[in-house]
């Protein structure tokens, strides 16, 4: 079992660290207005301690995640880059191009294709790859009338790259299917699924990456803290990583957190039910 300590505010252990990979969705805002603490948290590490990139499953590239802030009141200065699970899609179709690729999701989602060497098919006899950024409809899709469908596919033993690993995700007070609830029973169907975003490798290469080039230098797993709502994304993936994970209780647990003393507890169990270990707790992100 994990065994998170509760921290107050980011400054208790702020000095411990020389970067931070910090989730969006659920973090520094919830789909419709930003949390002002959290923001506020990040542009003071970024003004004691070294630099903040944003890390997200969002399944289209960084200027569509960024795209959205100054409506929700996200201010530009509290990160230094993003890095989209996207963008991490973006390098794993280059190596399947030309496909032909299978789509599975929303028109909105497309420009995570744009300018790339890639042919389409909606027939599984001749798509090479799909991909999967959505459920197709949004807000209110459900994965389970998916099944059929992602039966056939599977059993043309075509690969899945999906785009955006989240099963769910919280858009003010509701919780969303993902593209990630559709990964899983591909997987449960026989089919292979590639994972571009959190918990795997590919985003975090490029993560680790891009905090070299604003630092100046290769910033050591150990001095990177990892901040996420998601255990089996955020927290996982920090585990994997060598990366000490700060687990937020208030974004898609929100509802299952206990209040006060009993937060702890709560997020032990969350964490637990995972399998995943995260070496500090918060309800809400704050300096």
């Amino acid at each position: 079992m994990s065994s998170a300590r509760l921290l107050n505010g980011l400054s208790e252990v702020a000095s411990e660290y020389d970067a931070i990979l910090c989730d969006v969705w659920g973090v520094i805002h919830n789909g419709r207005e930003a949390f002002a603490d959290a923001c506020v948290a990040l542009k003071k590490f970024r003004e004691t301690r070294g630099p903040v990139v944003l890390i997200t499953n969002a399944p289209v590239p960084k200027d569509r995640v960024t795209r959205l802030f100054p409506k929700f009141g996200v201010p530009m200065d509290c990160f230094d880059d993003v890095i989209a699970s996207g963008d991490a899609t973006r390098n794993e179709l280059k190596r399947v191009a030309p496909g032909p690729v299978y789509r599975i999701g929303l028109d909105e989602d497309f420009g995570v294709y744009a300018g790339l060497p890639l042919e389409f098919s909606d027939d599984p006899d001749v798509a090479k790859v799909i991909c999967c950024t959505s459920l197709r409809e949004y807000p209110d899709g459900k994965p389970e009338p998916y099944r059929a469908e992602l039966k056939r596919l599977a059993a043309k033993k075509l690969p899945l790259i999906c785009a955006n690993p989240d099963v769910v995700f919280r858009q003010g007070d509701k919780l969303i299917w993902s593209a990630g609830s559709l990964a899983k029973i591909y997987v449960e169907e026989g089919g292979q699924v590639i994972s571009p975003g959190k918990p795997d490798e590919p985003i975090y290469r490029l993560a680790f990456e891009r905090l070299a080039e604003i630092a100046g230098k290769a910033i050591a797993p150990g001095r990177v803290l990892a901040i996420g709502d998601g255990p089996a994304t955020d927290v996982l993936g920090a585990n994997r990583q060598g990366v000490d994970a700060l687990f937020i209780g208030g974004g898609i647990h929100g509802q299952s957190m206990g209040e006060g003393d009993a937060f702890l507890a709560s997020a032990e169990k969350v964490l637990a039910a995972d399998g995943v270990s995260a070496k500090w707790a918060m309800p809400e992100l704050g300096w």
